[in-house]
């Protein structure tokens, strides 16, 4: 065996995947970006103080206009629930943060088909609906309440929400119709590249080996077939637990889920292993610092069910429609240099992307960051009137987008 052979075979495999979704990735975090600047986000937390159809709808829409990093939302999540907003729809915002934006739609229609992008917004829905319904029963009132009761309590002295907005914005058509408006959406943009882009290049790095290392015979030993149900039931329970410990969240995820496709995973399994960015190991401890062990165990478990019973829904719905297309056994679809649409429109996004780091770096001269902050570990673009977190140190104060951001902070400026 080649060995050396193998690991060009993976890094070119990874390096195409990429030049295949680059024009993509570039549109979607330059919408999620405008999205983000130009829809005001201040009054969250008042408007999700239940968990009836209006409530759950508000905070998914919420979501959808949010950061896709997974860190970020279960740490904006965790903040609207300690400001008042209702367990079950700040979960749902959560979700809506990750599984239902706009950079992960176009980035799986590229990369996996329309099919696949189809899947995740149809099945995203149903599961926030059987999650909510779910809920109800599983999320007891005094262990919500006793989880928002140590939050409050432990960040009394250091949260970073404020009842007033600072950013000091103006209507949303005025924003639109300034260069303010623009660079902010550009510092949106450009943050979350920054934040995220280290798990992007570990999705498709892993997804490349994956797709040139991983023999057939592997694949066939972790995705059962030939069971009919039985095959449907083991793949969506096992899409899940591989989400756990790839330690992939949000974007990095799509690239492993084309290799998973590509080894044999059913349709509905690619489903589960994407709606489970969420409950990724680093993730889980989170939550258990948030939440407290009890409350987190019900919700992982809740959260996997949920994924897991949608991805059948969605593996049987879609066979019946005839929408599940055809396993790509030998490659990734789309993932090759050639001279095409694609390099066209990636050579015009390039110049799209060399315009949004030019705004960004700029961003003050144009006008804009009135109001925001540059979380100093990831950064992530804040604002500080709704940062989920703040430290002061040496009469400073930062803002970050999680407490895990916080938290390695403070860790290392006490080691130095």
């Amino acid at each position: 065996m080649n060995y050396i052979s193998l690991i060009g075979q993976g890094f070119y495999e990874a390096l195409a995947m990429f030049w295949a979704t680059l024009w993509a990735l570039v549109l979607g975090f330059a919408l999620s970006g405008a999205v983000q600047a130009f829809i005001p986000r201040g009054t969250m937390q008042n408007v999700l103080g239940g968990d009836d159809p209006a409530s759950l709808s508000k905070a998914t829409f919420f979501g959808m206009i949010s950061s896709s990093c997974s860190y970020a939302a279960s740490a904006l999540a965790k903040s609207l629930f300690k400001g008042g907003a209702n367990f079950t729809a700040s979960m749902v915002f959560m979700f809506a943060s990750t599984n239902l934006v706009l950079e992960l739609g176009i980035v799986l229609w590229v990369l996996m088909g329309w099919n696949f992008a189809l899947a995740e917004f149809v099945g995203g829905g149903l599961m926030i609906v059987l999650f909510a319904f779910a809920a109800r029963f599983v999320f007891a009132r005094s262990m919500v309440e006793s989880a928002r009761s140590d939050l409050q309590d432990e960040d009394a002295t250091s949260s970073g929400e404020s009842d007033s907005d600072a950013s000091g914005r103006t209507k949303v058509t005025e924003r639109m119709k300034s260069l303010a408006g623009w660079a902010d959406a550009a510092g949106y943009a450009m943050a979350d590249i920054t934040m995220l882009y280290k798990e992007m290049i570990f999705g498709f790095v892993v997804a490349g080996f994956l797709a040139t290392i991983i023999p057939d015979s592997v694949w066939s030993t972790i995705f059962v077939t030939g069971f009919g149900f039985w095959t449907s039931l083991e793949n969506v329970l096992v899409g899940p637990l591989l989400a756990v410990i790839s330690f992939v969240c949000s974007v990095g995820n799509v690239p492993l889920a084309a290799a998973l496709w590509a080894g044999g995973i059913s349709f509905g399994g690619v489903a589960s292993f994407i709606f489970a960015d969420l409950i990724t190991l680093p993730l889980i401890l989170i939550y258990r610092k948030f939440y407290g062990t009890q409350l987190t165990i019900r919700l992982v478990a809740t959260l996997w069910a949920a994924m897991s019973f949608t991805g059948l829904v969605i593996e049987y719905l879609f066979a019946a429609l005839g929408l599940v297309p055809a396993h790509q056994m030998d490659q990734i679809a789309g993932a090759s240099f050639e001279w095409n649409y694609t390099t066209f429109l990636n050579i015009l996004f390039l110049a799209v992307f060399a315009g949004l780091f030019w705004m960004s770096r700029n961003q003050k001269r144009l006008g804009g960051g009135a109001g925001y902050a540059t979380d100093p570990m990831c950064g992530m673009q804040v604002e500080m009137a709704n940062a989920p977190a703040t430290a002061v140190v040496d009469n400073r104060t930062y803002y970050f987008c999680s407490d895990h951001c916080r938290a390695n902070f403070t860790a290392s400026h006490a080691a130095s």
